[in-house]
């Protein structure tokens, strides 16, 4: 099982929506499109699952051709950011409802029900309807009337978005092992790059309507094919300054702040990104280098810190585990893990770290 797509593009007047993509996405996998909003992620879905035809290009599941398949002629499910449940009918009746349709008999529909409602912690709301449930409940529905289809293609649209926090790290750590074992292709579309850190499998980055990079999910985050993948996958956003490399020594341009450094790259000027996460009001690993700044915003959650400031004339975001209060307008010193640099040449392509 496996679903390809073959040079799809979507144009609605002049203005191309997707650019030309080639994607495959294999059996028993769990896939992310991860990208900002407009990033064309629900829209490659529409596609995907027939709602909407591509310009030009085709796309094959189970190596025949599908493209102008209706929707209805594919067993695809598809959950979208919004709670979309009949609001006349119980729990039970909105998960039972696409099984029903498809004519299957009574005694099989209760089993399915029953398993997947179990599996979503429903089993005591299936008498209930929809406006009984919180918001997290009646999301659960929508997922379970997706997994009790038995579909070779589940598409889930930002599927967490609306949720509240607690419930929304709960589900995500959930939805991996609810696919585990099904034979069925996952595709999940997510603007949160810990959703896709945390959901494995595979991901592809999406910037305005073109993927960028596709493979692995651990290797698009650690070896961005470019700048802009390292972009998409960085949440706060990437800090990224210019760089000058000479002998083993590199340095900020904007400032006198150096570090030495053995990756095997000519002398030049570079661009350099560094995650938030790798600048901390601590040193973090061997290669640790200070360098100073003036606070510009400082905001505390329960477990982070999470520090703007700025450094000559490039504005930084530093995120530190603990509590670690600096006030607006002070000047305090950070440290940045050397090591975890991406180096990026005048192409903005990877470079040194391959």
């Amino acid at each position: 099982m496996s679903l390809e797509l073959k040079g799809i593009e979507k144009k609605v007047g002049e203005v191309t929506h997707i650019y030309n993509t080639d994607l495959k996405f294999e059996k028993n996998t769990i896939n992310v499109l991860l990208g900002s909003t407009l990033a064309g992620k629900t829209t490659l879905m529409q596609i995907m699952a027939g709602l909407d035809k591509p310009t030009s290009g085709e796309i094959w599941f189970n190596e025949n051709n599908v493209t102008g398949v209706k929707v209805q002629k594919r067993n695809v499910s598809m959950v979208y950011q919004q709670f979309i449940n009949y609001p006349n009918f119980t729990v039970y009746e909105n998960i039972a409802s696409p099984l029903k349709i498809i004519g299957i008999e009574k005694s099989e529909i209760e089993q399915r029900v029953g398993k997947v409602a179990d599996l979503l912690k429903l089993t005591p709301m299936l008498t209930k309807k929809p406006m009984e449930l919180s918001g997290g409940q009646q999301q659960r529905t929508a997922l379970a009337r997706a997994l009790v289809k038995d579909s070779d293609l589940i598409l889930l649209d930002e599927p967490l978005a609306n949720l509240d926090f607690k419930l929304r790290e709960e589900l995500r750590e959930e939805l991996p092992k609810l696919f585990k074992d099904r034979d069925c292709i996952v595709v999940y579309a997510t603007t949160e790059p810990s959703d896709a850190l945390l959901i494995g499998g595979y991901t592809a980055t999406l910037l305005e309507g073109k993927v960028i990079q596709h493979g692995k999910t651990l290797d698009v985050y650690n070896k961005p094919n470019n700048l802009d993948s390292a972009k998409v996958f960085s949440d706060p956003p990437m800090n990224i300054a210019d760089i000058s490399k000479k002998g083993e020594t590199c340095s900020l341009l904007s400032d006198k702040v150096s570090w030495k450094t053995n990756l095997n790259l000519k002398d030049g000027n570079y661009k350099v990104g560094i995650r938030p996460h790798n600048i901390t009001t601590y040193k973090e690993g061997d290669n640790s280098i200070e360098i100073n700044g003036k606070v510009i915003i400082s905001e505390l959650s329960g477990s982070e810190s999470m520090i703007h400031f700025n450094n000559g004339n490039l504005n930084w975001v530093s995120l530190s585990e603990g509590i670690h209060q600096k006030d607006v307008g002070e000047n305090t010193k950070l440290f940045m893990n050397a090591d975890e640099f991406l180096y990026f040449d005048s192409n903005n392509r990877l470079v040194g770290n391959v």
